[in-house]
């Protein structure tokens, strides 16, 4: 190895300077673009006020949100009366079925007698009163308007109702409910909400952190982690009990086979005795599956495979226009420039406006429908894969064309033989490759009206209560865009000839 002296260095220096000094963009244009980066960065933090939105962001509402999709409540209401009495009641729909009564709800009741006012139009026909010890309906009595008719008529009865209330949300979180007090617990710490005050809610000592007021008087809202939370008013507290897993998944609540077990339903399918006399247990057990009125299964897997055939039939019809549009754009197969030039702008025109927005335009000439999803997913991808086409086309060996037509060959046999074989792998690897993301694209579109499940998913975020269900069409979404994935990429090596897939 020769080793240079100083003088030798200096001399190949005079000679090639550009060697041995860099220019101000060599020495710096690392630091120059770490720091641009770093600008950039500040720039949009402070355009676009992210510190400001995730300082205000509610993030329990947030958790809330995401803690619904695997879970569900029950929600129970207390009222109180003005005479001191409460009742219990649970929507009409409420995941426990058509008459309630759980463990977590102790009730303590009492026999009352009071009078109720009812006005003339609705009241009851009632019979004079027999001679009964075991009656407890009097005689009603008739109060007349200023103008001499009766206005309403006044009923003496006895009924059952709650004089306290308990209901343990966890086993650190309760409600005590009596008619003028709401006492509040979560880890020990108690809140105290008097109830029944002509002023609106008034609260004993200072408001804890996990319960919310806007305004003195309003509603307090008084969050219990992932075991629910509450709506303390001045005349009812609503309870949100919540349950991790999705109620109700394969029979709701007018099943016959709601609340059975795995193994009692198992027993009624095989050995049982017939239900429905008109057909057999598992007939009906599998109507009830897919006519599930909380889950809705067959219309959700109607749609989910009508987002499948949409993505499909869009896809392979934008494959079909595409593919000889592409010859015409190709130069070296069309060597005509304005020609060339037509079909590609022609591209650009489709592929320049974004699907969604297609989507948009072709809902309002046909209406929400697949059709405006197959539509906008056609005139997106047909400009896409013309592009990617025509270039595949502008790059092929030329030698192989030049050696079929040097045999004579017609110019159709030429592409036949010369292009096709060059460019077919890539054309097919491409078209799947749209087809697997199109599947995707076909949700986001559905959302806007061009049908599938899209439309579905946007339909329940919208009632913001059926977080559950939401994620359930998720879940399937992922599920088959996982599978497509899988198949499109084996199918993909097998065509380009790269094995067996990932």
């Amino acid at each position: 190895m020769t080793v240079l002296d100083r003088a030798e260095l200096d001399r190949i220096a005079s000679r090639h300077p550009e060697i041995f000094r860099r220019s101000a963009w060599q020495r710096f244009r690392i630091p120059a673009v770490v720091g641009a980066t770093l600008l950039y960065f500040v720039f949009c933090w402070w355009f676009f006020a992210i510190g400001q939105v995730l300082g205000s962001a509610n993030w329990p509402i947030a958790g809330m949100y995401l803690a619904d999709w695997v879970s569900y409540e029950s929600r129970p209401i207390v009222k109180v009366g003005d005479d001191g009495t409460m009742t219990i009641s649970f929507p009409r729909y409420d995941p426990l079925g058509p008459n309630p009564d759980p463990d977590w709800l102790i009730a303590e009741r009492k026999t009352v007698t009071r009078t109720v006012t009812i006005p003339v139009a609705v009241a009851p026909q009632v019979e004079p009163a027999k001679k009964s010890t075991m009656s407890f309906m009097t005689q009603p009595a008739t109060v007349e308007s200023s103008a001499g008719a009766p206005a309403a008529t006044t009923v003496t009865k006895t009924e059952e109702v709650v004089s306290e209330a308990t209901i343990n949300l966890s086993s650190t979180s309760r409600i005590d409910l009596r008619p003028d007090q709401a006492l509040l617990t979560r880890n020990g710490e108690t809140l105290a909400v008097r109830l029944g005050n002509a002023d609106g809610i008034v609260i004993d000592g200072p408001l804890p952190d996990w319960a919310s007021q806007r305004r003195p008087g309003e509603k307090i809202v008084a969050s219990f982690g992932l075991a629910g939370w509450a709506e303390v008013e001045p005349d009812a507290v609503k309870i949100r009990k919540r349950f991790l897993g999705w109620a109700n998944f394969l029979f709701d609540t007018n099943s016959p086979f709601f609340g059975k077990s795995t193994a009692e339903v198992a027993s009624l399918i095989v050995t049982g005795e017939r239900i429905d006399p008109s057909r057999s247990n598992l007939s009906l057990a599998w109507n009830n599956i897919l006519y599930n009125a909380e889950w809705q299964h067959l219309d959700v897997w109607t749609k989910l495979l009508q987002t499948i055939v949409m993505a499909f039939v869009g896809t392979l019809f934008a494959m079909l226009v595409a593919f000889p549009l592409s010859f015409i754009a190709a130069r070296n197969i069309t060597r005509n420039r304005p020609v060339n030039q037509i079909a590609k702008r022609f591209f650009d025109f489709l592929r320049s406006v974004d699907m969604f927005i297609w989507a948009l335009f072709f809902t309002r000439a046909f209406g929400p429908g697949p059709l405006a999803g197959i539509s906008a997913i056609f005139f997106t991808d047909t400009g896409t894969l013309g592009k990617l086409y025509s270039e595949a086309l502008e790059n092929i060996d030329d030698k192989q064309r030049e050696g079929v037509k040097s045999v004579g060959a017609s110019p159709a046999a030429v592409q036949r033989f010369g292009v096709m074989p060059q460019v077919m792998p890539l054309f097919a690897s491409q078209a799947l490759y749209f087809w697997e993301s199109n599947t995707r694209s076909a949700t986001i579109i559905g959302a806007v009206g061009a049908g599938g499940i899209g439309l579905k998913l946007w339909e329940a975020m919208r009632t913001n209560a059926d977080w559950e269900n939401v994620a359930y069409m998720v879940l399937l979404i992922l599920i088959v865009v996982f599978v497509f994935d899988a198949v499109s990429n084996a199918l993909r090596s097998r065509l380009m000839g790269t094995g067996s897939g990932r």
